[in-house]
């Protein structure tokens, strides 16, 4: 969870209004329950790779029973012993830079999958709310396409067109009705997918209001260059220990011996009664120099990972940097779009009002006012889903900003 804190805190420093809602209350409690699990996994397994250089001490016992002469005989052993490494030429405080990296790198493999959760939710439900928009949208459109097909009527009964005109409006309305099935649809689509990972409402839920960010700040914070980076610094470390490995090592060896008999034995055809017990220690160095004929081609091929891993994060920095301008292009046509719709919705206003006073003078009728107004509040609709898109778009943005 402490990793879930920092992403809900990531994300809410770049919204432009304080959050009421933490990002990872988007997910369900049962996948926040795995991501914990997985952090608490990565956590002890790291542990455990740091602390791999420090040998076990193994305490051996043995008793053994035998009746050679009709008589019990017992004998037991025990030993304390202890092979501990002091010195790998830096493969031990390597060998610990490298868990340490791991850690990070582990880590941020799996926010990098909990972001991409978190991103499904939210886009899921921005895609609801866009979609009830459109719901909305739609029905206003096939409001007036019966406007246009009752003028149409009319003006055909009248003689003033003829039928071709007629059979055009009933088939622009049947594309506005079935459009509108389809939106419908994907309604009920995108709400299933958004209750199969959120215990959230999605009728009370609220999106997250996110603000455009730097590219500066994007790079610097951006979960796949920072995972690429770990992943590098794991390969350097994982090359060194490599080397190390075929360079002297030392190790203290020490250990603690006991060892006691019961029982009789012969000695010149004689019996005897044998009842003894023997200690003793023993503590030393040990030095080993490994020669071995595959040491260069297992070092280059660590090597080799390594610059790799360098070469992948050049490449990662160029295509996320190529991201982002992609995603400010596409933040510029949509600006494009919300200056259209502003005209669009003047214009309107403009002609809803004129059309107002002209029906009360009797020049208009009420299907010129009602299809006016309902022009009006499509492109109102239509400005609210270009914002939506707008925030979709820097949704992507935000699924790579790491807490880490």
């Amino acid at each position: 969870m402490r990793v879930l804190a920092l992403l809900s805190v990531a994300l809410t420093l770049y919204s432009s209004e304080p959050s009421k809602v933490k990002l990872d209350a988007y997910i369900s409690q049962l996948k926040q329950e795995q991501f914990k699990l997985d952090y608490e996994r990565i956590d002890n397994e790291s542990s455990l790779l740091r602390d791999s250089w420090i040998m076990p001490i193994n305490i051996n016992y043995t008793l053994d029973k035998s009746n050679p002469f009709q008589k019990l005989q017992t004998s037991q052993r025990a030993a304390i012993v202890m092979d501990q490494p002091i010195f790998r030429s830096g493969g031990i405080f390597y060998g610990i830079k490298f868990a340490q990296a791991s850690r990070e790198f582990s880590n941020l493999s799996v926010e990098q999958l909990e972001r991409q959760v978190i991103k499904q939710a939210v886009e899921l439900l921005m895609l609801l709310k866009k979609s009830n928009l459109q719901l909305k949208q739609q029905r206003v459109r096939l409001a007036n396409a019966e406007i246009n097909l009752i003028q149409k009527k009319e003006s055909y009964l009248n003689g003033q067109l003829d039928s071709g005109f007629l059979t055009d409006a009933v088939i622009q309305k049947n594309v506005v009705a079935k459009a509108l099935f389809d939106i419908e649809r994907n309604t009920q689509s995108y709400l299933s997918q958004f209750k199969a990972i959120s215990d959230m409402n999605p009728q009370n839920a609220t999106v997250p209001h996110l603000k455009i960010i730097s590219e500066d700040e994007f790079l610097n914070n951006n979960i796949d260059l920072n995972k690429i980076k770990s992943q590098s610094k794991r390969d350097d470390y994982n090359k060194n220990i490599t080397i190390a490995k075929y360079l002297p090592s030392l190790n203290v060896v020490g250990g603690y011996n006991w060892s006691g008999t019961e029982g009789v034995h012969v000695f010149n055809g004689t019996r005897a009664i044998d009842d003894s017990e023997d200690k003793y220690y023993n503590f030393g160095i040990k030095a080993t120099l490994p020669l071995n004929i595959n040491s260069y081609n297992d070092i280059q091929v660590a090597r080799i990972e390594y610059l790799k891993s360098v070469v992948i994060q050049e490449d990662t920095a160029r295509e996320q940097k190529a991201l982002f301008e992609r995603i400010m292009q596409s933040l510029e046509n949509y600006d494009k779009k919300i200056v259209l719709a502003k005209e669009n919705i003047e214009l309107y206003s403009t002609l809803y009002s004129d059309t107002q006073i002209l029906y009360k003078a009797g020049y208009k009728t009420s299907y010129d006012v009602d299809s006016l107004k309902n022009s009006l509040e499509i492109e109102n609709y239509e400005m609210s889903i270009i914002e939506l898109d707008k925030q979709m778009a820097l949704l992507t943005l935000y699924e790579k900003l790491s807490s880490l």
